[in-house]
């Protein structure tokens, strides 16, 4: 019989590492299979949340709040590429950096449409695949239609400002709890695992959890 587990995962658009790490947490649950009833519930976390709407060159922004040269940067970037073929995310150009509250506001109402990890998922493949600026609400509801949400109700979602107070609410909640680079992902509220981990490591983590907690409700003592 599956075991239930709660997954809170904290990212951002921005982030690269955030695409490595919910492509490899995808993957890795692929490969559990029936051994776990997995609910992922995505929630947002702003890089970069004083960018305006013109967005920042990527080199600029990252050397100013990295101090990283562009050598660096070229580097770590053919590293990214890296990770990500290896869950199967494909890293494109990406030459700019954009404000990405509105793309959580709709993510926000995509979660209680039930269609939330595979907008993020868009959202990250049209970012960091393609470019796009994730700021630019027509972009934001191409990303939408293409998850089977309905396109002029995420317009009227983004241009209404719905959903911005419970963004910053979430925001404001992990903060409080610790939360300072994502993406952070909690598992059953208890287990914290941080960066873009590959899909082993999540197998383990999520394996060791499980044993944990099934043991913990048995009365029998804990494996470790």
């Amino acid at each position: 019989m599956p075991q239930p587990i709660k997954i809170d995962f904290v990212s951002d658009i921005a982030c690269p590492w955030c695409a490595i790490g919910l492509s490899s947490l995808q993957l890795a649950l692929s490969r559990l299979g029936d051994e776990v009833d997995a609910e992922v519930v995505l929630h947002p976390f702003e890089l970069n949340p004083e960018m305006g709407p013109e967005g920042e060159a990527i080199v600029d922004y990252l050397g100013k709040k990295y101090g990283r040269t562009p050598a660096q940067i070229a580097e770590t970037q053919a590293t990214i590429r890296e990770r990500g073929a290896d869950v199967g995310f494909s890293f494109g150009p990406r030459e700019r950096v954009y404000n990405t509250f509105d793309a959580h506001r709709l993510l926000h109402w995509a979660r209680l449409e039930g269609k939330q990890v595979p907008l993020k998922l868009a959202l990250l493949r049209a970012y960091h695949g393609e470019g796009k600026d994730t700021s630019d609400h027509e972009v934001l509801v191409e990303a939408a239609q293409s998850s089977g949400l309905d396109g002029a109700v995420a317009r009227r979602v983004l241009a209404s400002g719905d959903y911005a107070d419970e963004v910053r609410a979430e925001e404001r909640k992990f903060d409080a709890m610790g939360i300072r680079s994502v993406p952070s992902i909690i598992f059953n509220d208890r287990y914290l695992v941080t960066g873009g981990q590959p899909a082993e490591a999540f197998q383990q983590v999520i394996r060791q959890i499980v044993a944990e907690e099934a043991a913990g409700e048995s009365g029998a003592p804990s494996s470790q």
